[in-house]
């Protein structure tokens, strides 16, 4: 599976996944401070199959109805890698369930 790694979340989290995943980040693609908005389209456009960010308000900033890939949103009480480590397993779940163009909340 194709993802994408917003910014707000440290570079090593993609390394936390298996190998069926391809996780790239947001500044690898030449998209560093983008909007939101334009990041989903960007994404979509690429080819990425969803976004994982840390970004708490990120649904606030978005239409929903309009998303164009799915987005998982990791809820932990920072965004160091102790705190978000024991998410992972969580996040590649709903990954490897049945994606809608939704946001997906993976709390701690």
């Amino acid at each position: 599976m194709n993802l994408l790694r917003d910014e707000s979340a440290p570079r090593r989290l993609g390394t936390c996944f298996p190998d069926s995943f391809e996780v790239r980040t947001v500044p690898q693609m030449g998209w560093a401070g983008s909007t939101n908005g334009d990041l989903l389209r960007l994404a979509a456009a690429a080819g990425f199959e969803a976004l994982i960010t840390v970004d708490q308000g990120f649904e606030y900033q978005q239409n929903l109805s309009e998303l164009p890939i799915p987005v998982v949103i990791v809820i932990a009480a920072s965004n160091r890698m102790e705190d978000l480590l024991p998410l992972v397993p969580g996040v590649v779940g709903v990954l490897s369930g049945d994606l809608q163009r939704s946001i997906y909340r993976v709390p701690s």
